[in-house]
Protein backbone atom coordinates (compact mmCIF):
# COMPACT_ATOMS: atom_id res chain seq x y z
CA UNK A 1 0.00 0.00 0.00
CA UNK A 2 1.35 3.43 -0.93
CA UNK A 3 1.56 6.32 1.52
CA UNK A 4 -1.27 8.09 -0.31
CA UNK A 5 -3.47 4.99 -0.17
CA UNK A 6 -2.81 4.70 3.56
CA UNK A 7 -3.71 8.32 4.22
CA UNK A 8 -6.85 8.06 2.09
CA UNK A 9 -7.94 5.00 4.06
CA UNK A 10 -7.44 6.81 7.36
CA UNK A 11 -9.32 9.84 6.07
CA UNK A 12 -12.30 7.66 5.13
CA UNK A 13 -13.03 6.88 8.79
CA UNK A 14 -15.98 8.80 10.29
CA UNK A 15 -16.78 8.23 13.94
CA UNK A 16 -20.34 9.42 13.36
CA UNK A 17 -21.20 5.85 12.31
CA UNK A 18 -20.07 4.50 15.68
CA UNK A 19 -20.79 7.31 18.17
CA UNK A 20 -22.31 6.11 21.43
CA UNK A 21 -21.61 2.42 20.91
CA UNK A 22 -20.36 0.11 23.68
CA UNK A 23 -16.74 1.03 22.94
CA UNK A 24 -17.52 4.74 23.36
CA UNK A 25 -19.23 4.00 26.67
CA UNK A 26 -16.10 2.31 28.03
CA UNK A 27 -13.70 4.89 26.58
CA UNK A 28 -15.61 7.86 27.91
CA UNK A 29 -16.30 6.29 31.29
CA UNK A 30 -12.53 5.90 31.76
CA UNK A 31 -11.87 9.42 30.44
CA UNK A 32 -14.40 11.01 32.79
CA UNK A 33 -13.01 9.11 35.77
CA UNK A 34 -9.42 10.18 35.04
CA UNK A 35 -10.37 13.82 34.49
CA UNK A 36 -12.43 13.90 37.69
CA UNK A 37 -9.36 12.76 39.61
CA UNK A 38 -7.06 15.31 37.96
CA UNK A 39 -9.57 18.10 38.62
CA UNK A 40 -9.33 17.59 42.37
CA UNK A 41 -6.19 19.75 42.35
CA UNK A 42 -6.31 23.49 41.74
CA UNK A 43 -3.27 23.49 39.43
CA UNK A 44 -4.18 23.72 35.73
CA UNK A 45 -3.95 20.66 33.52
CA UNK A 46 -3.70 19.94 29.80
CA UNK A 47 -5.96 17.57 27.88
CA UNK A 48 -4.54 16.36 24.56
CA UNK A 49 -6.70 14.37 22.10
CA UNK A 50 -4.79 12.65 19.29
CA UNK A 51 -7.64 11.52 16.97
CA UNK A 52 -10.32 13.94 18.04
CA UNK A 53 -13.10 13.48 15.45
CA UNK A 54 -15.91 16.01 15.10
CA UNK A 55 -16.45 16.45 18.83
CA UNK A 56 -20.25 16.17 18.86
CA UNK A 57 -22.50 13.75 16.99
CA UNK A 58 -26.19 13.79 16.11
CA UNK A 59 -27.68 10.37 16.72
CA UNK A 60 -30.39 11.28 14.24
CA UNK A 61 -27.88 11.70 11.42
CA UNK A 62 -27.86 9.45 8.39
CA UNK A 63 -24.55 7.91 9.49
CA UNK A 64 -25.66 7.12 13.06
CA UNK A 65 -29.01 5.75 11.89
CA UNK A 66 -27.36 3.58 9.24
CA UNK A 67 -25.49 1.48 11.82
CA UNK A 68 -27.60 2.27 14.92
CA UNK A 69 -24.67 1.12 17.06
CA UNK A 70 -25.60 3.61 19.77
CA UNK A 71 -28.75 1.60 20.48
CA UNK A 72 -26.59 -1.19 21.96
CA UNK A 73 -24.49 1.35 23.87
CA UNK A 74 -25.68 4.63 25.33
CA UNK A 75 -29.23 3.82 24.18
CA UNK A 76 -29.45 1.02 26.74
CA UNK A 77 -28.25 3.33 29.52
CA UNK A 78 -30.28 6.41 28.71
CA UNK A 79 -33.05 5.82 31.25
CA UNK A 80 -30.86 3.91 33.70
CA UNK A 81 -30.23 5.24 37.21
CA UNK A 82 -26.63 4.33 37.99
CA UNK A 83 -25.44 3.45 41.47
CA UNK A 84 -21.68 3.52 40.90
CA UNK A 85 -20.50 7.12 41.29
CA UNK A 86 -18.39 7.29 38.13
CA UNK A 87 -21.00 5.62 35.94
CA UNK A 88 -23.54 8.15 37.24
CA UNK A 89 -21.10 11.00 36.57
CA UNK A 90 -20.62 9.87 32.96
CA UNK A 91 -24.37 9.51 32.35
CA UNK A 92 -25.05 12.94 33.88
CA UNK A 93 -22.69 14.49 31.33
CA UNK A 94 -24.57 12.84 28.47
CA UNK A 95 -27.87 14.09 29.91
CA UNK A 96 -26.46 17.63 30.14
CA UNK A 97 -26.20 17.65 26.34
CA UNK A 98 -29.78 16.42 25.96
CA UNK A 99 -31.75 18.61 28.39
CA UNK A 100 -35.19 17.74 26.99
CA UNK A 101 -34.65 14.11 28.05
CA UNK A 102 -34.49 12.87 24.46
CA UNK A 103 -31.27 11.15 23.41
CA UNK A 104 -30.34 13.22 20.37
CA UNK A 105 -26.62 14.00 20.74
CA UNK A 106 -23.56 12.11 21.87
CA UNK A 107 -20.24 13.80 22.69
CA UNK A 108 -16.85 12.74 21.46
CA UNK A 109 -13.90 12.79 23.83
CA UNK A 110 -12.87 16.43 23.13
CA UNK A 111 -16.43 17.60 23.82
CA UNK A 112 -16.45 15.70 27.11
CA UNK A 113 -13.19 17.40 28.05
CA UNK A 114 -14.70 20.76 27.10
CA UNK A 115 -17.67 20.12 29.38
CA UNK A 116 -15.49 19.13 32.33
CA UNK A 117 -12.42 21.35 32.24
CA UNK A 118 -12.05 24.71 33.97
CA UNK A 119 -11.10 28.03 32.32
CA UNK A 120 -7.47 27.68 33.47
CA UNK A 121 -7.11 24.23 31.88
CA UNK A 122 -5.95 23.79 28.29
CA UNK A 123 -7.31 21.59 25.49
CA UNK A 124 -5.23 20.39 22.55
CA UNK A 125 -6.58 18.26 19.73
CA UNK A 126 -5.56 17.04 16.30
CA UNK A 127 -7.87 15.79 13.55
CA UNK A 128 -6.96 15.07 9.93
CA UNK A 129 -10.38 14.52 8.34
CA UNK A 130 -11.27 17.56 6.16
CA UNK A 131 -14.97 17.43 7.11
CA UNK A 132 -14.59 16.72 10.83
CA UNK A 133 -11.81 19.22 11.55
CA UNK A 134 -13.80 22.45 10.96
CA UNK A 135 -16.72 21.10 13.01
CA UNK A 136 -14.33 20.35 15.86
CA UNK A 137 -12.47 23.65 15.62
CA UNK A 138 -15.69 25.68 15.69
CA UNK A 139 -16.60 24.25 19.08
CA UNK A 140 -13.45 25.65 20.68
CA UNK A 141 -13.11 28.89 18.71
CA UNK A 142 -14.02 31.05 21.72
CA UNK A 143 -12.25 29.02 24.37
CA UNK A 144 -9.01 30.35 25.80
CA UNK A 145 -6.18 27.87 26.22
CA UNK A 146 -7.26 25.70 23.30
CA UNK A 147 -5.31 24.60 20.24
CA UNK A 148 -7.06 22.55 17.55
CA UNK A 149 -4.91 21.51 14.59
CA UNK A 150 -5.64 19.86 11.22
CA UNK A 151 -2.51 17.70 11.35
CA UNK A 152 -1.48 14.09 11.84
CA UNK A 153 -1.75 12.85 15.43
CA UNK A 154 1.93 12.01 15.77
CA UNK A 155 3.07 15.26 14.19
CA UNK A 156 0.83 16.83 16.83
CA UNK A 157 2.81 15.18 19.61
CA UNK A 158 6.01 16.71 18.27
CA UNK A 159 4.41 20.13 17.79
CA UNK A 160 2.36 20.35 20.99
CA UNK A 161 4.03 18.23 23.68
CA UNK A 162 5.13 18.95 26.29
CA UNK A 163 2.54 21.61 27.14
CA UNK A 164 3.32 24.55 29.40
CA UNK A 165 1.62 22.84 32.35
CA UNK A 166 3.20 19.66 33.65
CA UNK A 167 0.12 17.52 34.37
CA UNK A 168 -2.70 16.23 32.22
CA UNK A 169 -4.30 13.48 30.16
CA UNK A 170 -3.34 12.36 26.65
CA UNK A 171 -6.03 10.28 24.92
CA UNK A 172 -5.11 8.12 21.91
CA UNK A 173 -7.84 6.35 19.93
CA UNK A 174 -7.00 5.87 16.24
CA UNK A 175 -9.47 3.99 14.03
CA UNK A 176 -7.06 1.06 13.48
CA UNK A 177 -8.35 0.63 9.94
CA UNK A 178 -4.81 -0.14 8.79
CA UNK A 179 -2.64 -2.79 10.45
CA UNK A 180 0.22 -0.29 10.40
CA UNK A 181 -1.70 1.92 12.83
CA UNK A 182 -0.86 -0.44 15.70
CA UNK A 183 2.87 0.02 15.13
CA UNK A 184 2.39 3.73 14.49
CA UNK A 185 0.65 4.11 17.84
CA UNK A 186 3.40 2.32 19.77
CA UNK A 187 6.03 4.56 18.15
CA UNK A 188 3.92 7.69 18.69
CA UNK A 189 3.23 6.80 22.31
CA UNK A 190 6.93 6.29 22.98
CA UNK A 191 7.69 9.73 21.55
CA UNK A 192 4.85 11.42 23.46
CA UNK A 193 5.89 9.79 26.74
CA UNK A 194 9.49 10.88 26.23
CA UNK A 195 8.28 14.47 25.86
CA UNK A 196 5.60 14.46 28.59
CA UNK A 197 6.28 11.64 31.09
CA UNK A 198 4.22 13.24 33.88
CA UNK A 199 0.93 12.82 31.99
CA UNK A 200 -1.64 10.08 32.25
CA UNK A 201 -2.04 8.30 28.90
CA UNK A 202 -5.26 6.50 27.96
CA UNK A 203 -4.98 4.31 24.86
CA UNK A 204 -8.16 2.84 23.37
CA UNK A 205 -7.95 -0.43 21.44
CA UNK A 206 -10.54 -2.68 19.75
CA UNK A 207 -10.94 -6.39 20.42
CA UNK A 208 -11.59 -7.88 16.98
CA UNK A 209 -9.15 -10.75 16.93
CA UNK A 210 -7.98 -11.82 20.39
CA UNK A 211 -4.46 -12.69 19.24
CA UNK A 212 -4.03 -9.26 17.63
CA UNK A 213 -5.26 -7.47 20.76
CA UNK A 214 -2.85 -9.42 22.97
CA UNK A 215 0.05 -8.73 20.60
CA UNK A 216 -0.74 -5.01 20.71
CA UNK A 217 -0.84 -4.98 24.50
CA UNK A 218 2.45 -6.88 24.59
CA UNK A 219 4.02 -4.29 22.30
CA UNK A 220 3.04 -1.46 24.65
CA UNK A 221 4.28 -3.41 27.66
CA UNK A 222 7.48 -3.97 25.67
CA UNK A 223 8.17 -0.23 25.51
CA UNK A 224 9.42 -0.45 29.09
CA UNK A 225 7.10 2.34 30.21
CA UNK A 226 6.11 1.67 33.81
CA UNK A 227 2.75 1.77 35.60
CA UNK A 228 0.30 0.36 33.04
CA UNK A 229 -3.30 -0.57 33.86
CA UNK A 230 -5.52 -2.56 31.47
CA UNK A 231 -9.30 -2.03 31.46
CA UNK A 232 -11.28 -4.17 29.02
CA UNK A 233 -14.95 -4.92 28.41
CA UNK A 234 -16.29 -7.37 25.81
CA UNK A 235 -20.11 -7.52 25.75
CA UNK A 236 -20.01 -9.98 22.84
CA UNK A 237 -18.20 -13.34 22.72
CA UNK A 238 -14.95 -13.60 20.76
CA UNK A 239 -15.80 -15.24 17.43
CA UNK A 240 -13.78 -15.33 14.25
CA UNK A 241 -15.32 -13.02 11.68
CA UNK A 242 -17.75 -11.43 14.15
CA UNK A 243 -16.18 -8.00 14.20
CA UNK A 244 -15.56 -5.94 17.34
CA UNK A 245 -16.59 -8.01 20.34
CA UNK A 246 -15.34 -5.41 22.79
CA UNK A 247 -12.64 -2.88 23.50
CA UNK A 248 -10.17 -1.78 26.10
CA UNK A 249 -8.27 1.12 27.57
CA UNK A 250 -4.63 0.79 28.49
CA UNK A 251 -3.80 3.55 30.98
CA UNK A 252 -0.27 4.68 31.76
CA UNK A 253 0.29 6.58 35.02
CA UNK A 254 -3.31 5.91 36.11
CA UNK A 255 -4.78 7.64 39.15
CA UNK A 256 -4.35 5.31 42.12
CA UNK A 257 -8.15 5.18 42.49
CA UNK A 258 -8.85 4.24 38.86
CA UNK A 259 -8.69 0.44 39.18
CA UNK A 260 -11.19 0.33 42.06
CA UNK A 261 -13.44 2.90 40.35
CA UNK A 262 -13.54 0.79 37.19
CA UNK A 263 -14.16 -2.47 39.02
CA UNK A 264 -17.16 -0.90 40.71
CA UNK A 265 -18.48 0.67 37.51
CA UNK A 266 -17.97 -2.40 35.31
CA UNK A 267 -19.61 -4.71 37.84
CA UNK A 268 -22.74 -2.61 37.32
CA UNK A 269 -22.29 -1.82 33.62
CA UNK A 270 -21.29 -5.23 32.23
CA UNK A 271 -24.69 -6.96 32.37
CA UNK A 272 -26.48 -3.88 31.00
CA UNK A 273 -24.71 -3.93 27.63
CA UNK A 274 -24.09 -7.67 27.33
CA UNK A 275 -25.33 -9.37 24.16
CA UNK A 276 -26.88 -12.09 26.32
CA UNK A 277 -27.89 -11.11 29.86
CA UNK A 278 -25.63 -13.04 32.26
CA UNK A 279 -27.27 -15.38 34.74
CA UNK A 280 -25.27 -14.06 37.69
CA UNK A 281 -22.80 -11.41 38.80
CA UNK A 282 -20.12 -14.09 38.50
CA UNK A 283 -21.00 -14.67 34.86
CA UNK A 284 -20.95 -10.92 34.19
CA UNK A 285 -17.45 -10.66 35.66
CA UNK A 286 -16.20 -12.84 32.78
CA UNK A 287 -17.01 -9.99 30.40
CA UNK A 288 -14.48 -7.54 31.80
CA UNK A 289 -11.07 -7.22 33.39
CA UNK A 290 -9.10 -4.57 35.27
CA UNK A 291 -5.51 -5.67 35.66
CA UNK A 292 -2.15 -4.08 36.44
CA UNK A 293 0.22 -4.96 33.60
CA UNK A 294 3.35 -3.11 34.69
CA UNK A 295 4.01 -1.78 38.18
CA UNK A 296 5.30 1.66 39.11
Amino acid sequence: MSANQGQNSMLSYRHSYHAGNHADVLKHLVQVTILDYLLQKDKPLCYHDSHAGAGLYSLGSEQAQKTAEYQQGIGRLWQYQAKAAQLARYLNLIHSLNPDNTLAFYPGSPKIAGLMLRPQDSIQATELHPSDYPILASQFARRRHSRIENIDAYAGFKAMLPPLVKRGLVLLDPPYELKSEYNDLVAGLTEAYRRFPQATYAIWYPVIERAAAEAFIAAIVGTGIKNQLRIEYCPYPDKAGFGMSGSGMLVINPPYTLADNMREALTELAPLLAATPPASVGDASLLWQVSQLVGE
